[in-house]
């Protein structure tokens, strides 16, 4: 995995979007499903990701994160990495209106916006990362989206029209990374 490669291949693209899956969790909570929280890998992973991004020049203008706690926990600890540039929305759409939260959210997004990120859950973002990954991305790319997404795991999109403007099989597919791939 080049990261260099990757990061140069990001700045071919006037838009950004990355979709991650939120971090490792616990398996079970007393209160729920929404209710569960991050374990300490999962924080590890979620700030091994941040550093990652921001290293790749990556931090968000926008994340769009599920309320799910897990997920806002993942978005917290990366947020201490990303500092103030990222404008938050949480939306409990993103926890269970599956992959069509998603595309509400690219919608949604004001033509400022140049780099987004959604924090979300499986099986949606790996569901979602197929619709919107041009064909003619790399192939073996698209074989890992096929697999679903492991915890803390980040697609990255290029496109070169507006959020809100994006159809599905439009974006092209720049990276597929885990925490240790950074």
């Amino acid at each position: 995995m080049n990261l260099k490669k990757i990061e140069k291949s990001i700045k071919a693209y006037d838009y950004v979007l990355v979709i991650m899956r939120h971090a490792k969790t616990e398996p079970f909570h007393a209160e729920g499903d929404f209710e569960r929280v991050l374990t300490e890998k999962g924080l590890k992973q979620a700030k091994a990701v941040a550093k990652g991004l921001r290293a790749m020049d990556l931090v968000p203008d926008q994340i769009d994160c599920s309320s799910a706690v897990r997920a806002r926990q993942t978005c917290e600890r990366m947020l201490k990495t990303f500092g103030d540039k990222p404008k938050v929305n949480w939306h409990k759409s993103l926890y269970g209106e599956g992959m069509q939260a998603i595309f509400d959210q690219l919608q949604g997004c004001k033509t400022k916006r140049h780099e987004l990120m959604v924090i979300s859950h499986e099986p949606t973002v790996s569901m979602a990362c197929q619709w919107l990954a041009n064909p003619s991305s790399d192939p073996h790319l698209l074989g890992l989206l096929n697999l679903g997404l492991s915890t803390a795991t980040c697609v990255i999109f290029g496109a070169n029209v507006p959020f809100n403007a994006w159809d599905i099989h439009q974006a092209q597919l720049l990276a597929v990374l885990g925490p240790k791939d950074f």
